[in-house]
């Protein structure tokens, strides 16, 4: 297998962790600092990008054929514009008060630099089926970050989740954390803790294989 490919898993699983938008990637970092104030709006914006992304991944694998190679960005970023629309629609209609306090950040859904690249990159040079399983996969994995950095910053800012407190009543909330600044502590946090992990497991493979050092005398 050449390494440019992969399997059907991979294209899946790719984007929930090991190439994961957020916390890997640094892609979509918009909404993922100011909009995670609260779980809730974290959920819905997660949610609404899954849709877009999964449509638009969709909708570009189906015409990449048709689309002439000159007007290819322009013709992707009017799809992703149409579900975004769509996605807008629906979340005034179902959800107001959350649809209110996103404000402009769904219709900036246009210009997450997350959903084109996934297009550019993969939804127009598969099939169908791979490029839903990439999109499954990373708007997953946008789902998953955009919670990390929800819940941590409603319950450290307010002591709630999803409005319903969890912390003792004599806790002082952080309030810093549901401000634009505690976007930016909190992705610090997930980031400085998920290197710590990553160099941890690298040492933890480095110790299995000193013995396979040793039996093939590589190590004095």
């Amino acid at each position: 297998m050449s390494p440019r490919q992969t399997t059907p898993q991979h294209d899946f699983f790719r984007g929930i962790w090991q190439e994961n938008p957020v916390l890997i990637q640094m892609l979509g970092l918009c909404p993922a600092l100011a909009v995670t104030n609260t779980t809730r709006n974290a959920l819905v914006m997660g949610i609404a990008t899954f849709f877009v992304l999964v449509g638009s991944s969709f909708l570009v694998s189906l015409v990449k054929k048709v689309v002439p190679n000159e007007v290819r960005i322009s013709t992707y970023i009017l799809i992703i514009a149409t579900f975004v629309t769509v996605a807008d629609m629906t979340l005034e209609a179902l959800v107001p008060d959350t649809h209110k306090d996103l404000g402009a950040f769904i219709a900036l859904i246009v210009v997450n630099c997350m959903i084109l690249s996934r297009q550019e990159a993969f939804a127009s040079k598969n099939t169908i089926g791979r490029s839903l399983l990439d999109a499954f996969g990373t708007g997953i994995g946008f789902i998953i970050a955009m919670l990390m950095m929800g819940v941590v910053r409603e319950v450290l800012g307010a002591g709630t989740i999803f409005d319903v407190k969890v912390i003792p009543g004599n806790f002082e909330p952080w309030v810093i954390f549901v401000l634009p600044p505690g976007g930016f502590l909190t992705l610090g946090f997930w980031l400085l803790l998920l290197n710590w992990f990553q160099e941890k497991r690298a040492e933890r493979a480095k110790v299995r294989e000193w013995p396979e050092g040793v039996a093939e005398g590589r190590v004095a």
